[in-house]
């Protein structure tokens, strides 16, 4: 009987006992600038470790209740930690409360969409209000991604309140400007 349990469990629940959740698996870091030659190392990495299935979405998790859910979690967990330390300082702090691997890497690769999207959209034939409509809905849901600033004075003298406010209101405008002096 126990043998046809272990021939049923999927191999991507394996975790060989030399694995490190502290290694760092591909080189350089997670950066603003590398993200896809960065993943393509990190899914190659996570292919060769049989894990590649927690951030593809089929390692589904299974509930509290099933018999591989412990194992499934352990695996997750060092799938999650394999990512968070191969991303830079930045990165780390804005994905530490994440749970699950699949979702930091959907985060990841829909930021790097965005900024794609972003740096790419142009003018063209809009409207002015329908341009920058645009990118203020892209650079809105990038700022869902970005991590809460919260100031941590005593008697606030960070002013981390009118640095979040100044960011927020000057990100389409200044893309719009820095578009509009490249093109002239």
């Amino acid at each position: 009987m126990k043998k046809e349990k272990e021939e049923s469990t999927p191999s991507y629940l394996y975790l060989h006992p030399s694995e490190n959740p502290a290694t760092p698996l591909v080189s350089p870091v997670l950066d603003s600038s590398n993200y896809h030659s960065w993943s393509r190392s990190m899914l190659t990495t996570l292919s060769a470790k049989d894990k590649l299935e927690f951030v593809d979405g089929i390692a589904t998790q299974p509930t509290k209740t099933d018999s591989t859910f412990s194992t499934w979690n352990r695996c997750n967990n060092m799938v999650v930690s394999w990512l968070v330390h191969s991303f830079s300082v930045p990165i780390r702090q804005s994905i530490v409360w994440m749970d699950k691997a699949v979702e930091i890497w959907n985060d990841l690769s829909r930021i790097s969409d965005l900024q794609t999207e972003a740096s790419s959209l142009s003018q063209g034939e809009l409207l002015i209000t329908d341009y920058f409509t645009k990118l203020r809905v892209i650079w809105d849901e990038l700022e869902n991604f970005r991590p809460e600033s919260i100031c941590i004075c005593k008697n606030c003298t960070c002013n981390i309140s009118s640095i979040v406010s100044q960011r927020k209101k000057g990100r389409p405008r200044h893309a719009i400007f820095e578009r509009s002096k490249r093109s002239v």
